[in-house]
């Protein structure tokens, strides 16, 4: 049975995408940082260890992979990072990338880790291998952290007023494991996104609807969030997420219909709905 690496597989979209590989009858291997995140890796799964910052652990991590998933760590070097992955799987012979891209990257350059991304793109498009390119829009998931705030009354993450079209992070999984074991998607970049776009305030207002209390946005205050970031997380990072919600105020990440009906095609059934997100979430916790 062919073999398909993860790298990025304990993280968010990373540790969906492996069970989605998992119920595929897939043998999966999975590159991580440290031995110990190797012990926490489901059932079946190899673990082994090594780090795009090293690339001299590549080609043992890639020995014997047909199939590589790269997501690309949100960090200073990630354009570094990911150009030696896709290097190395060249070099190993891989015969298949799917990349975790940004939804609408070309268009958001001046955001340091959408710019980031596409030279890795090209990379792999000029690398002789079979690839399918990933852009997903803001995940529904990264709401889990905020889950203590909506509950007190507010909703804090800066939005703003155009919209998104966020996205659940199991049809990124799913369409990560349809591109990494089915045929008929090389060369292709697909657009993963959701039904409808949010603001700020309509987000608060769903969340609102289900806990039958109010919820509040919070505002489009950048400066007041960036600090209250600070300290929380690198400076670097704190300016590099500030660009990316000022772009959204005033951009917005909004999908075309087109988009939609595309990824809807891949998957086999609509995007998932964020209502239908924010019910399980609540439930959950």
């Amino acid at each position: 049975m062919a073999k398909v690496l993860v790298i990025g597989g304990t993280g968010t979209v990373g540790s969906a995408t492996v069970r989605e590989l998992l119920k595929r009858g897939e043998a999966v291997r999975v590159m991580t940082r440290t031995v110990e995140k190797t012990r926490a890796l489901p059932p079946g799964v190899e673990g082994v260890v090594g780090s795009m910052k090293e690339p001299e652990t590549l080609p043992g991590v890639l020995r014997g992979v047909e199939r590589l998933f790269l997501i690309t760590p949100l960090d200073r070097d990630e354009t570094q990072q990911g150009i030696e992955a896709v290097d190395a799987a060249v070099a190993a012979g891989v015969e298949r990338i799917v990349y975790l891209s940004v939804h609408r990257a070309d268009a958001g350059v001046r955001i340091p880790h959408f710019a980031s991304k596409l030279p890795v793109e090209g990379v792999i498009q000029s690398s002789g291998v079979g690839y399918t390119i990933l852009r997903p829009n803001n995940f529904y998931q990264n709401d889990l952290g905020l889950l203590d705030a909506i509950r007190a009354g507010y909703y804090p993450q800066p939005m703003g007023g155009v919209g998104l079209h966020r996205v659940d992070v199991q049809d990124i999984a799913e369409a990560a494991a349809i591109a990494l074991t089915e045929t008929g998607h090389a060369g292709r970049t697909y657009s993963l996104v959701g039904p409808e776009a949010f603001t700020g305030e309509r987000t608060a207002e769903i969340y609102a609807r289900h806990l039958g209390r109010p919820v509040h946005y919070t505002g489009d205050d950048l400066k007041a969030f960036s600090a209250a970031m600070q300290g929380a997380m690198p400076g670097w990072l704190v300016r590099d997420l500030t660009i990316m919600y000022d772009y959204f105020q005033r951009e917005g990440l909004l999908a075309t219909q087109a988009e939609i009906d595309e990824l809807t095609t891949l998957l086999r059934h609509a995007p998932r709905r964020f209502d239908d997100f924010v019910q399980a979430a609540l439930t959950a916790r």
